[in-house]
């Protein structure tokens, strides 16, 4: 096995040295918490002012690094892009936290309209969806915190058709997506909206995953509870007789998390210490790995040690780099280092590719901001591979 995540001219082959300059520039302004916190508390306002100045500054820098493009047919090109270099795509339609019963029938359109793009594809497997694109917030959380509710047996009628209605939405897709051949990987949320969403994952997974992995529910290592959660999804899977289908990641709630738990005085469900979300991820890889006749994992995680632990891992026990249940992804924009490298070895390595309307992302694109500041040396890390990258470009 020869990996190196230090090898910046395949990391960035595919941009050219304005593209660097900007992403430079970009994540030299993420470096500073107090800017990143500014933006992303004004910038949801003032979208809505609709100022075409803002809009235009948006859509040149953050948008144009963590986004493929506002519609389906601009994010192509980034997907065709990424194809060239044996990198496959996640595609995501950016949406979520919509209220009306319209914008959800209308994003499950949409995410069908993405299904069959992707199955004309060669290197888009899978699409992503988050369940508050298709449900209504305060729906779910209801749903979390109300354990009769969960059984269907209460009083409140509207609500049980709502919820069905969700269903349904969500069983539509999954059927369009097993038809194609298309995996739908089903995001994690909020702590306090994830119960009915496992629900929905482990039925959908027990509706579609009997022959194959079409279904993927996501595990949030941060979450000091998600490593039991996981061992026990693969025991109900065992039970039911359907495949596990799983994506890793460390997770992008964390301080919303801690400061909820903390003005409402419950236990944060977060770990105590990086170490100990690192310890669980590496664990759960572990898991995964132990029982990989049952279970397709996708390792989502911008960790260098934890990919070259799953990589060393098929090293050691002679896995074929392009495993059939073995798949690793980061995000568009982030560790370059990570996935052009991986795919140069011939892993099966995919980055997560959201695209929609600017207004329709910044929820995302906030996230991205607040994660790449909050993360220790994410964004130091970012800036000198960068660094690194146009200093060897001037020498050769």
């Amino acid at each position: 096995m020869n990996i190196s995540f230090d090898n910046t001219e395949n990391a960035f082959a595919y941009k050219s040295d304005k593209e660097l300059n900007g992403a430079k520039f970009l994540f030299k302004t993420m470096e500073y918490p107090w800017f990143v916190k500014l933006g992303t508390t004004l910038t949801p306002y003032i979208m809505k002012s609709g100022l075409p100045m803002v809009n235009g500054l948006i859509r040149k820098t953050i948008f144009k690094q963590f986004v493929g493009g506002e519609t389906l047919e601009e994010t192509a090109n980034v997907g065709n892009l990424l194809g060239k270099y044996g990198i496959q795509v996640i595609l995501d339609y950016g949406v979520e936290g919509k209220e009306s019963e319209a914008s959800f029938d209308h994003a499950t359109e949409e995410f069908m309209r993405v299904i069959n793009y992707a199955s004309t594809q060669t290197n888009i497997p899978f699409i992503s969806i988050k369940v508050t694109g298709l449900a209504r917030f305060g729906l779910l959380q209801t749903l979390n915190e109300a354990p009769r509710l969960r059984s269907g047996v209460h009083d409140h009628e509207e609500e049980i058709a709502e919820w069905d209605r969700v269903r349904d939405r969500m069983y539509t897709i999954c059927e369009l997506a097993a038809e194609k051949n298309i995996g739908v990987l089903i995001d994690a949320e909020e702590s306090w909206i994830q119960d009915p969403i496992d629900r929905l994952c482990m039925e959908m997974m027990e509706a579609f995953n009997k022959e194959k992995v079409i279904v993927y529910n996501t595990i949030q290592l941060y979450r000091h509870d998600r490593l039991h959660f996981l061992q026990l999804s693969y025991k109900i899977a065992k039970q039911q007789q359907f495949k596990l289908g799983i994506k890793l990641v460390r997770g992008a709630y964390m301080e919303k998390e801690r400061e909820r738990a903390q003005e409402l005085g419950y236990g944060s469900p977060i770990q105590p210490n990086k170490e100990a979300t690192d310890t669980d991820f590496n664990k759960a890889v572990q898991f995964c790995f132990d029982h990989l006749e049952d279970i397709s994992v996708i390792i989502a995680s911008h960790n260098e040690a934890s990919n070259l632990l799953a990589a060393q891992i098929m090293h050691e026990r002679n896995l074929a780099h392009n495993h059939p249940h073995v798949h690793f992804s980061q995000l568009y924009g982030m560790s370059d280092n990570i996935t052009f490298n991986l795919a140069k070895e011939g892993f099966k390595v995919s980055k997560y590719l959201p695209f929609g309307p600017i207004k329709d992302v910044i929820p995302y694109l906030m996230r991205r901001a607040k994660e790449n500041s909050s993360v220790a040396g994410q964004t130091g890390r970012e800036l000198s591979l960068i660094r690194k990258e146009i200093a060897r470009r001037k020498v050769s």
